[in-house]
C-alpha cells in the first residue's frame, strides 16, 4: 500500500502487540480504511512482528480482498469486517490468543478490571462459544461472515470479548485504543490470576 501515517501506525501496532507478547506468530490487528469506511486494512497472513507496509491488504467488510496480488489473507479476517460492519464507531480491531487471557474463556471465573489501567477493558466481558451455533465440527476459527456476525452479537456494545478455548477480540474507536486495551486486558488477566492464587 502507498505509505501514509495511518498505515505506518498499523505496521507499528503489529510490532508493539508482538513485543508486548499479546500476539505471537498468530493474531492480527486491523484498521478501518481512513478514506473508505466500508473497507478495512489488515496484513497478509504473516507473524505480526514481521509485518511491513507492503504486507498490508485492503478488504471489503465481507472479507473480500481488493489488492490481494497473490498474497494469502488471514483466515479469520471475518472477525474484523463483522465487528466494523456492526459497530460503525469502531475503527480498529485486535484478535489475539494471549495465554494469560485464555483461562478466563474456559472457566466460570469472570475477567474483571482490577487495576486502574485496565478500566479500559470494560466492566462486562462476554464469552462467545462457536459451538453454540455452529456445533462441534468447527476448528474453532472464524472462517466466514456468518460466524463473524454471530460473534458480534455476543460482543454487543462491549470493548472486549472472550472466545472459548481460542482467544479474545478487542474493539477500539482508534488504533491506539485497541492496542492499549489489548495490552491491559492481558496484564489484568495475569494480575487477577496471581491475586486469586494468593487468596
Amino acid at each position: 500500500m502507498k505509505p501514509r501515517l495511518e498505515f505506518e501506525q498499523l505496521v507499528a501496532a503489529n510490532r508493539i502487540l508482538a513485543h508486548e507478547q499479546v500476539v505471537d506468530a498468530f493474531g492480527h490487528v486491523s484498521l478501518r480504511h481512513p478514506d473508505h469506511r466500508h473497507h478495512y486494512v489488515l496484513s497478509r497472513s504473516r507473524a505480526p512482528e514481521l509485518v511491513e507496509l507492503d504486507d498490508l491488504m485492503e478488504f471489503e467488510l465481507d472479507g473480500r480482498p481488493l489488492n490481494g496480488q497473490g498474497r494469502t489473507p488471514y483466515g479469520e479476517r471475518f472477525i474484523h469486517g463483522a465487528v466494523m460492519e456492526a459497530r460503525p464507531e469502531i475503527n480498529a480491531v485486535v484478535h489475539n490468543h494471549a495465554y494469560d487471557v485464555l483461562p478466563f474463556g474456559l472457566t466460570d471465573t469472570p475477567l474483571k478490571p482490577l487495576i486502574h489501567t485496565a478500566s479500559v477493558i470494560g466492566e462486562h466481558i462476554p464469552l462467545w462459544d462457536i459451538r453454540d451455533k455452529f456445533g462441534d465440527a468447527t476448528d474453532m476459527l472464524v472462517r466466514n461472515m456468518e460466524q463473524g456476525r454471530d460473534l458480534t452479537v455476543a460482543l454487543e456494545d462491549n470493548t472486549c470479548l472472550l472466545m472459548r478455548g481460542h482467544g479474545a477480540v478487542i474493539a477500539g474507536k482508534t488504533l491506539k485504543e485497541a492496542v492499549v486495551t489489548s495490552i491491559y486486558l492481558m496484564i489484568n488477566a495475569k494480575i487477577q490470576t496471581v491475586a486469586m492464587a494468593m487468596g
